[in-house]
């Protein structure tokens, strides 16, 4: 695999001080705090601990109200992309490589796709068919196994019904979880976190909806499309 995607601009190291909001963190940078830009909603409670040095990147112009963006975090000898914009960045750049072997057919790629009420991440088509595809960004591993959601996602079980939905009138259907780090070996809803989505996703694969996992790899300035791993949606 050869894809992967840069990361634009000056890249700074900080150290996590604590959450604001869903989007925003305030973080020390050279003894100094200043409040960054969370481009994450998830939880992320064992990534984003008090004093954990994390990687932000530099930002400015437009109507911004912070100077940074917390892109990542150092783990168990790692470095995490945080980032959820990163996966279909990265997706896209895959299938413009032929990197993704499962969508290798489709010769057509349009990003941001409205179906119905519902605006989905790709949609792919051949002469033949058309195809909906759906990337969900995974930060959270337990034990080599990765999970989504980190939080109850009404958002994320609206779009496998859709999808469900998309197939049974007679589209391809796929959903993608990007795992953005290396530790995972295997995929799994969250039923702690989430047991709806997880019954969702079950009966959707069930009935033909696709279920894909990849994951990729924080070095340097880029984030790299590494390798895929075992979907097991019975743990």
């Amino acid at each position: 695999m050869v894809s992967f995607i840069k990361v634009e601009g000056n890249i700074v190291a900080g150290v996590f001080e604590q959450r604001l909001t869903r989007f925003s963190a305030s973080v020390r940078i050279k003894g100094r705090i200043v409040e960054c830009f969370l481009p994450n909603p998830g939880r992320m409670l064992e990534l984003l601990a008090y004093g954990t040095e994390v990687i932000l990147n530099e930002a400015s112009g437009g109507e911004r109200k912070t100077s940074y963006d917390l892109i990542g975090v150092y783990y168990k000898g790692q470095r995490i992309s945080l980032d959820s914009r990163v996966p279909n960045k990265l997706v896209l750049e895959a299938l413009k490589n032929k990197d993704l072997p499962e969508f290798l057919e489709h010769t057509s790629i349009k990003p941001e796709h409205s179906y119905g009420h519902t605006r989905f991440d790709f949609l792919l088509s051949n002469e033949h068919e058309f195809c909906l595809l759906e990337v969900k960004s995974c930060t959270l591993v337990k034990n080599g196994v990765a999970l989504f959601p980190d939080a109850k996602t009404k958002r994320g079980s609206r779009h496998v019904r859709h999808l469900l939905k998309a197939r049974n009138e007679g589209y391809r259907a796929c959903i993608l979880f990007m795992i953005q780090r290396t530790d995972a070996y295997v995929f799994a809803p969250n039923d702690e976190a989430d047991p709806e989505f997880g019954r969702i996703l079950r009966h959707a694969a069930a009935r033909g909806v696709e279920v894909y996992a990849y994951c990729s790899e924080f070095v340097g300035d880029r984030i790299i499309l590494k390798r895929k791993i075992k979907v097991d949606l019975q743990r």
